[in-house]
């Protein structure tokens, strides 16, 4: 027993060593210079540069907004999560403790939409936000994520475990339904709504189509649309410069995920418990 955990503890490293490899490439390269990134066959550079980062975010030769790029990712992102935790858990607490007209109709007719691929929604969500004038907008870049029904079964399966001895009692201590819902539920659900928020913003951060279709200034752009431009333009030969790019656009998610560290895998272990 003892050899097999072993085994796969190794195994387990080995694994994440060589799922990191890209991320340390990613990194190393963006310290070398364009030169050394294109001749050098060493993984680290020989003499460290931040010249890249300097020039990526203060450069005075480009003219591009890499630097509003940054901070149109991470406000949708944010912005994005935010509303998808306060829709998903109205709607899953709704559902799963109050007495909602059809809910045992409405509860399969949302999750049913998960098996429904985003390719099929795509044309009909552009057309949709075409005719309400949002395109190019950020409204555009928000609202397409919010409400998901991930959320919703996520936190759904919570809320029915949840204790109704605490629900009672806060009512008995004369609370309404918001105040159960605000100051009971979710405080206990903080886990599983950091689980969903850092799942949420992973998914808005990285996507890179609606974006690129949903918007055509080129102060709107995301970071990871701006990526693509500048790997087809300024830095199509300039590793070093678009590694450091990418390297700053990757920053966010780790600090996000970073700060939820500890709720997210309370979360995640939870969720399996369940």
């Amino acid at each position: 027993m003892r050899k097999s955990k072993i085994t796969l503890t190794v195994i387990a490293v080995f694994l994440g060593l060589l799922f990191m490899i890209p991320m340390i490439w990613m990194v190393a390269t963006s310290f070398k210079t364009d030169t050394e990134a294109l001749t050098s066959m060493s993984l680290f550079p020989k003499h460290f540069t931040f010249d890249n980062y300097v020039y990526t975010l203060f450069g005075q030769g480009l003219d591009v907004p890499i630097v509003r790029w940054l901070f149109n990712s991470l406000f949708v992102g944010v912005g994005g999560s935010l509303l998808v935790v306060i829709i998903d858990a109205m709607a899953a607490y709704g559902l799963a403790r109050l007495n909602v007209p059809f809910k045992k109709i409405l509860f399969p007719i949302f999750i049913s939409t998960l098996m429904i691929p985003w390719v099929i929604t795509f044309i009909p969500l552009y057309l949709q936000f075409g005719n309400m004038g949002w395109l190019n907008t950020y409204a555009a870049l928000i609202f397409p994520y919010t409400a998901n029904a991930f959320g919703v079964f996520l936190l759904y399966q919570f809320f029915r475990g949840f204790p109704k001895a605490l629900e009672e009692a806060a009512v008995i201590d004369g609370a309404n339904k918001w105040q159960v819902f605000i100051r009971i539920v979710l405080p206990s659900a903080k886990p599983m709504l950091w689980t969903l928020g850092i799942f949420t913003f992973m998914t808005i951060y990285n996507d890179f189509l609606w974006p690129l279709v949903s918007t055509n200034s080129i102060e709107l752009r995301t970071i990871t649309t701006g990526i693509a431009i500048m790997q087809q333009g300024s830095f199509v030969s300039s590793y070093g410069k678009l590694m450091a790019l990418t390297t700053l656009a990757t920053l966010p998610m780790l600090a996000i995920f970073l700060v939820g560290q500890r709720q997210f895998i309370k979360g995640i272990t939870q969720t399996g418990i369940k």
